[in-house]
């Protein structure tokens, strides 16, 4: 499967319902994916690909801040 579609494939994922591996197995995904990108992007500088690593890490963020959970009590 080609890098865009499998970017496409998991932006378009269901994000709510899911189990704590689920999450856990998503953010690893998605730091793949951002890593991949990010190889892409060194060589091409193209602001499209930066713009595909941004919303990415916006994901993968919510992701994480609700595996972690509420630290502040």
């Amino acid at each position: 499967m080609d890098l865009m579609e499998r970017v496409q494939e998991f932006e378009s994922r269901k994000k709510s319902g899911m189990s704590t591996s689920d999450r856990v197995s998503a953010s690893r995904e998605a730091k793949a994916l951002i890593l991949e990108l990010n190889e892409i992007y060194k060589e091409k500088k193209d602001s499209a690909i930066m713009d595909i690593m941004k919303r990415l890490t916006v994901i993968k963020q919510k992701i994480d801040k609700r595996l972690k959970g509420n630290l502040n009590v």
